[in-house]
């Protein structure tokens, strides 16, 4: 595996000087009690700028740190850190954030198919992944609430169904009898089930019930029925603060909450604006207040989003860059919509 030594040149002390900044920063969130998951976000980012910049030891020694000082952290950052560690060459630590990652949901399945940890999945340590997994998926499991769990992913499917009969619909009119009698009635008695469960247990994703899909697909739903029914929804902004104090305690993923508030913004201005830039193109105008909304959540601006794209495209390491399915490369910059 190649190193960051190319790299090094010219560059010692100002990558140095960012490793420190980083590392204090890292000490005065660790003293926070209870965690405040805004600080372990901007932290990481300040990571993903040392990796961007190539700076890949750096980069693996910020990800730890942020990592150690939390109990819980998001799978997403355990998958990248073992990949780091692995590409570094540090085979100790990459099978260390495995098992982490594990720990955090990680599938022995979706392992077996990453094409970038190919090297692990040899020798002794490999067979002793193999033989632990069980015992480390029980360990995560027991750490799920599962009859959350299973509500949710109940509501999800009905909810799913619906919207599957909604795009069968065959004209205009029938789409709009469909979502007036059958689909908005459902989505408003789903989101007052959803604000209930969050109050009652905070917010059903990777944390609590180890799914990020499928409550982030019933509040984007419930977000893209029509330009006129944004505009007049009182359910989605009455929940907006909740969901922002789920991105503070950990339960949900600032990329998460950013692709159901796209849908909202998108959705309510008939297309003429956007958010986060995951469902409409970002214009050169909105391109400042698009990153002042992602910093303000924890997520990393859009420049930095499209560099990591170019060290993944470099490294074939999978950074799991978040977003809607279909945002697998760069989010564009347009003149104008």
């Amino acid at each position: 595996m190649r190193g960051d030594a190319r790299y090094a040149s010219g560059m010692k002390y100002p990558v140095l000087l960012l490793t420190l900044a980083l590392l204090a920063g890292l000490r005065s969130g660790k003293a926070q009690p209870p965690p405040e998951y805004m600080a372990y976000h901007q932290q990481m980012i300040q990571a993903e700028e040392l990796f961007a910049q190539h700076h890949y030891t750096a980069a693996l020694a910020g990800f730890e740190h942020v990592l150690n000082a939390y109990d819980y952290v998001f799978l997403r950052d355990c998958q990248v850190t073992t990949q780091l560690a692995l590409y570094v060459g540090d085979q100790a630590k990459a099978y260390y954030w495995l098992r982490r990652g594990i720990l955090n949901g990680w599938r022995l399945s979706d392992i077996k198919k990453h094409r970038f940890l190919k090297p692990l999945r040899v020798g002794l340590a490999w067979d002793s992944v193999q033989r632990d997994y069980a015992t480390l998926r029980s360990r995560y499991e027991h750490t799920l609430q599962q009859p959350l769990r299973a509500e949710v992913l109940a509501m999800a499917r009905k909810d799913q169904q619906l919207a599957l009969r909604n795009l069968l619909q065959l004209s205009k009119r029938a789409k709009e009898r469909f979502l007036t009698r059958r689909f908005v009635p459902h989505t408003e008695q789903q989101i007052a089930r959803v604000a209930h469960l969050i109050r009652t247990y905070g917010y059903p994703g990777e944390k609590l019930i180890g799914n990020r899909t499928s409550m982030q697909r019933i509040l984007s739903h419930h977000n893209s029925i029509s330009s006129a029914y944004a505009q007049r929804d009182t359910l989605y902004p009455q929940l907006q603060p909740e969901l922002w104090q789920a991105v503070r305690r950990g339960e949900l993923a600032p990329a998460d909450y950013a692709v159901i508030e796209d849908w909202y913004v998108v959705s309510k201005s008939d297309g003429q604006q956007a958010a986060y830039g995951y469902l409409n193109a970002l214009t050169t105008q909105e391109l400042p207040r698009a990153n002042a909304r992602r910093h303000g959540i924890g997520l990393r601006s859009v420049e930095l989003r499209n560099k990591l794209i170019e060290v993944q495209t470099e490294t074939g390491m999978d950074l799991v860059l978040d977003g809607v399915f279909w945002v697998k490369g760069k989010l564009p910059i347009v003149p104008h919509r």
